[in-house]
């Protein structure tokens, strides 16, 4: 099975998405563990991409009771995520079909991979790290974890 390459260090401008989850460990929680990801993406070392389903799940997630966001730190949130992404469109008709993820939440992150032409996607969804094996996603993108990810980057 080929698996789609990736040496360090990362070039710069390198097409990546980012689920939900990273999303919110990037910007809501500031996880420390992640810094030197945050660093590339706010220095646009990294060419995000996302699409308006993802983003309004941000929105969505964001709101959620438990996070006890206020509605002005929600919206600082997904501004200054989707001021970083290049928007896409969702295409009909794709040129290669996707394996279905069991959450179908998650769908959208590959196809946003796939469309975008990205060489990685970011998540820490143990059951889409697990489809990253799969020959279809694995010769097209890497599916890695934030951490496994920024070791890569310079």
């Amino acid at each position: 099975m080929a698996t789609y390459p990736l040496e360090a260090p990362l070039p710069h401008g390198f097409p990546v998405i980012l689920d939900t989850n990273v999303v919110l460990s990037l910007w809501m929680f500031e996880d420390p563990a992640l810094l030197r990801l945050r660093n590339a993406v706010e220095a646009d070392a990294l060419m995000l991409f996302t699409r308006e389903d993802c983003l309004t799940e941000l929105t969505r997630v964001l709101a959620y009771s438990q996070f006890k966001q206020p509605p002005e730190r929600q919206l600082e949130i997904a501004a200054v995520y989707r001021a970083r992404c290049t928007l896409i469109e969702t295409i009909e008709a794709p040129a290669c079909e996707l394996p279905n993820c069991l959450d179908r939440d998650d769908q959208k992150f590959l196809e946003v991979a796939r469309d975008s032409k990205a060489c990685a996607l970011l998540s820490r969804d143990k059951l889409v790290l697990k489809l990253g094996r799969r020959p279809v996603i694995a010769s097209r993108f890497a599916i890695l974890t934030p951490e496994r990810f920024q070791a890569l980057l310079p």
